[in-house]
């Protein structure tokens, strides 16, 4: 949301020797992500559901851009985490995941995929904020359902962890 000053602090953060990782969902103006590679050192990259119609009926949004800025910022740059949060009934299925592994698994940068089980953390934070939390319903997934998604993952090569 303010690019110039997200590279001045980075900038600096890089003079002073100064860890950098930027999280992103990668719904961002593209020169904006991109200019930021000179100074960062990892990025954590949010990556929820392949298909568009499916992407943009759960978030909203097209995920063209996502996917595009995620292709550029690989080519530029070495080290992606990408971090795959796991709602049930939502982008757990066999489809997406696979999709995710085929998809992950020829970006080169990719270091690893950072399961993240989905939690109710969020219910209280959106309560307060006065706004709807529209999965309320949704259970976390079992033990069972996340070591699914971690093999179908590591069946195509990446490192994955559980967590991040």
């Amino acid at each position: 949301m303010q690019p110039a000053f997200l590279q001045t602090l980075l900038r600096l953060c890089k003079e002073k020797n100064i860890h950098t990782a930027v999280e992103t969902c990668g719904f961002v103006d593209s020169a904006s992500l991109l200019g930021t590679s000179n100074y960062v050192d990892l990025y954590l990259y949010d990556l929820k559901v392949i298909d568009d119609e499916k992407h943009e009926r759960f978030t909203g949004v097209s995920n063209k851009l996502i996917l595009n800025n995620l292709r550029q910022l690989s080519r530029i740059h070495d080290h992606i985490t990408i971090r795959f949060p796991v709602i049930p009934g939502v982008n757990d299925d066999a489809e997406n995941v696979s999709r995710i592994g085929k998809y992950t698994s020829v970006i080169g940068s990719v270091e690893e995929i950072d399961v993240l089980p989905y939690h109710k953390f969020g219910i209280e934070k959106y309560r307060r904020l006065g706004k709807k939390y529209r999965i309320a319903e949704i259970q976390p997934p079992s033990n069972e359902q996340v070591e699914r998604v971690v093999e179908k993952l590591r069946s195509y090569g990446l490192r994955v962890k559980v967590g991040g």
